[in-house]
């Protein structure tokens, strides 16, 4: 997972861009691969059948090319994330190494599985998202910064105007996207009400 221990307000990293609308769930993680106990090794199969034919070769994917083999911010066109609900989708990416998302639009259910995960899943416009994956397939190795606070992307010294819904940006920044940490570090407030309330006492 991302780190728990504070916010995240400026995420930097090479791009890695994935062309196409409408990429949905089952080409980022296909079921067969969600019979799993942990989310552990899953960035192994994202966009497996993408990246491999049936003899297990590796196929012209942008995920296969050495050049971008650091590419940790991910972008994508239109309605990212598509399809069936399977929080495996962000995960399989995020333990691929993906650490931020930029794209014309997210799927809703896609965009909050990413941002309980800690991954920005930020919009910018068509035009920017063209722009910067210009960019990063001339000379993949530009570094890319998604500034939240500032609300916005940059490459090569250019900034594009950036978005995310207002309750995963504050979120991130204050780093209370895990809910589960967030209930961990609040359990003495938790425990403390739990003794105010007159009709739990003697329960368990």
């Amino acid at each position: 997972m991302a780190d728990k221990s504070a916010g995240r307000s400026v995420i930097k990293g090479m791009g890695l861009p994935l062309m196409g609308n409408d990429i949905d769930t089952d080409r980022i993680i296909p079921a067969r691969f969600m019979k799993c106990v942990t989310f552990d090794g899953l960035g192994a199969y994202a966009f497996f059948d993408e990246r491999y034919d049936v003899n297990g070769d590796q196929k012209d994917h942008i995920m296969n090319d050495e050049r971008y083999a650091e590419g940790s911010i991910l972008l994508v066109n239109k309605n990212f994330g598509c399809g069936s609900s399977r929080e495996h989708a962000p995960q399989a990416l995020y333990h691929w190494g993906i650490r931020g998302f930029v794209g014309e639009s997210f799927a809703e259910i896609f965009a909050g599985n990413c941002n309980s995960l800690g991954l920005p899943a930020v919009r910018v416009s068509r035009e920017a998202i063209g722009k910067l994956m210009e960019i990063c397939m001339a000379n993949p190795s530009p570094v890319l910064t998604i500034d939240l606070k500032e609300g916005y992307v940059s490459a090569e010294g250019t900034a594009f105007p950036a978005s995310l819904p207002e309750g995963y940006r504050r979120a991130l920044i204050e780093g209370t996207w895990d809910v589960t940490q967030t209930l961990l570090e609040g359990s003495g407030e938790v425990d403390r009400k739990y003794r105010e309330l007159p009709y739990l006492r003697g329960f368990t």
